[in-house]
């Protein structure tokens, strides 16, 4: 097996006394394999790792999940998963406590009957916060895609559209080069409604005078990006444009200080603190950040109450944010990988303050 991601599994299979591990994450599935087919398990032991998978697959599977041994399973893939635990007189199987309802877990337990199953968390999860640097290479390529897409939107969006209709469009351009889908519901949340950090798009209508706040990301090649600038349509409340700076400067702040060996608290306390300085400490209720890659969330998380210690590989978002209820609000999001020395940019969009005729 010269699957490194196998082999890393192991040892974290080792280090928790577990012989055999289960896999039914999706996400879990294709990191460690590499299959993009929609069903299928992973068994992972000692000496052996198996894809099982149905019938629709079995040519595409082979050619993805090149150092496992693929496995058409039975009609009920229990049946298959039990037969080759009994091959290896194995007895005990962990399964995935964070991805089996409790309905699917009663009836896996009884299904493997005499095998015992045995709860783990984040065997896989933890192995997939550090990014290799193939990982990386997709990762810069997804930042590219929102960089590019907020410049194209820049040239689109105008008053008298809906947010919808943006929406739509920052879809398709991220679809029509290279992008599986959005890596999440974009956000395009104008006027009064800047003021919602999760202002998903509505049918409400552009108007001047005004700042729009844009969060989206690529899906691509399986890893997520995640971006947001907010700008200005027209001459906003004076008020707004105060809030923009004090975000500039608490993010920027942040992407020039955060660096391996903090807690996700410190880094959290960088943008934090410095809005609280400025009376709006009341008004940034979310983190600073989170862990980005082939889910938009992921560990680590920078924020107040995270012990998480960032080390170097680990792919982390930067996004303060101010939200004056019934005027709007600002957030300005930035992705950065961590390094041996600090952190690098992956997101390269201007953070000037933009401003669009009306």
């Amino acid at each position: 097996m010269s699957n490194h991601r196998v082999l890393k599994l192991r040892e974290a299979m080792q280090q928790k006394n577990v012989e055999a591990l289960f896999v039914t994450s999706a996400i879990n599935r294709r990191y460690l394999t590499g299959f993009t087919g929609s069903s299928g398990y992973v068994l992972v032991t000692m000496n052996d790792a198996y894809l099982l998978t149905d019938f629709r697959y079995m040519t595409q599977a082979p050619q993805q999940a090149k150092d496992f041994k693929v496995v058409e399973h039975a009609q009920r893939f229990t049946d298959t998963v039990k037969e080759l635990l009994a091959s290896a007189n194995i007895s005990k199987v962990a399964f995935e406590q964070d991805h089996v309802s409790f309905a699917a877990y009663s009836a896996y337990a009884e299904q493997l009957k005499p095998v015992e199953l045995v709860p783990v968390s984040g065997l896989v999860e933890q192995l997939r916060i550090f990014k290799d640097a193939e990982e990386l290479k997709i990762m810069q390529r997804a930042a590219d895609l929102a960089d590019d897409t907020f410049r194209h939107i820049l040239g689109f969006v105008k008053t008298g559209m809906t947010e919808r209709e943006v929406d739509l469009e920052m879809e398709f351009y991220m679809r029509h080069h290279g992008a599986t889908c959005s890596s999440f519901d974009t956000i395009v949340a104008s006027g009064e409604r800047s003021a919602m950090p999760h202002g998903v798009a509505s049918e409400r209508v552009i108007v001047g005078n005004e700042l729009i706040t844009f969060d989206f990301g690529a899906l691509l090649d399986g890893y997520c990006s995640d971006l947001t600038r907010t700008i200005a349509i027209g001459e906003p409340d004076a008020k707004l444009k105060e809030i923009y700076d004090i975000v500039l400067e608490a993010q920027l702040h942040t992407l020039e200080n955060i660096m391996p060996g903090m807690t996700g608290r410190e880094a959290d306390a960088l943008a934090r603190d410095i809005i609280t300085k400025y009376g709006y400490g009341d008004m940034f209720g979310h983190s600073t950040g989170h862990g980005l890659g082939m889910e938009v969330h992921e560990n680590p998380r920078l924020s107040k109450l995270s012990d998480d210690i960032l080390q170097p590989g680990m792919v982390v978002t930067v996004e303060p944010g101010i939200y004056i209820p019934g005027l709007g609000g600002v957030r300005i999001e930035d992705d950065i990988v961590i390094t041996e020395t600090g952190n690098a940019v992956l997101t390269h969009s201007s953070k000037e303050f933009t401003v669009l005729p009306v």
